[in-house]
């Protein structure tokens, strides 16, 4: 009976292993769509099904431009000179998220560039211009399934347009 007993056993656990591994290898992205909000980070939002029922960690890592610039208090920009552009990778840190029924909608935010020791001038009033997001790459760290956005402009500024 021993005999018996032992190999049902070890198929038993084996079809267990087998299924849960087979519960992820299905990760594939619906949607990834990017963004930029109000303070000019980039929002990635998105929709990734097949990942099964653990911990899902993501990375999303893009090449950023931010231009800030000088502003009266009459809202123009007076001087072509009082503006300047940072250009830089963003990434976040692997993140971790909880599938629902082997599904995870979710998002996650990176950015802006800072604009370091850039200052202005007594009587005007730095702002954020224009932020811009390249090569955006969200990445499921878990199953190794990347999704890429498309790239983003936005101006906060008419004097800056995209």
């Amino acid at each position: 009976m021993r005999r018996v007993t032992l190999p049902v056993l070890v198929l038993a656990i084996m079809g267990l292993t087998t299924q849960s591994a087979l519960a992820t290898s299905g990760a594939h992205f619906f949607s990834a769509t990017s963004s930029v909000n109000d303070s000019g980070a980039l929002v990635v939002a998105w929709d990734e099904a097949g990942v099964g029922q653990q911990q899902v960690n993501y990375t999303l890592s893009t090449q950023a431009s931010a231009t800030y610039a000088c502003i009266n208090g009459g809202g123009n920009h007076p001087k072509a000179s009082n503006k300047q552009t940072f250009n830089g990778p963003l990434n976040t840190p692997s993140t971790p998220f909880l599938p629902e029924n082997g599904r995870v909608q979710g998002s996650l935010s990176v950015g802006p560039l800072s604009g370091g020791s850039f200052a202005c001038p007594s009587g005007q009033t730095l702002v954020l211009a224009r932020v811009t997001y390249s090569s955006i790459t969200l990445h499921d760290d878990t199953n190794n399934v990347t999704a890429n956005p498309a790239d983003v402009c936005r101006s906060f500024s008419s004097l800056f347009p995209c």
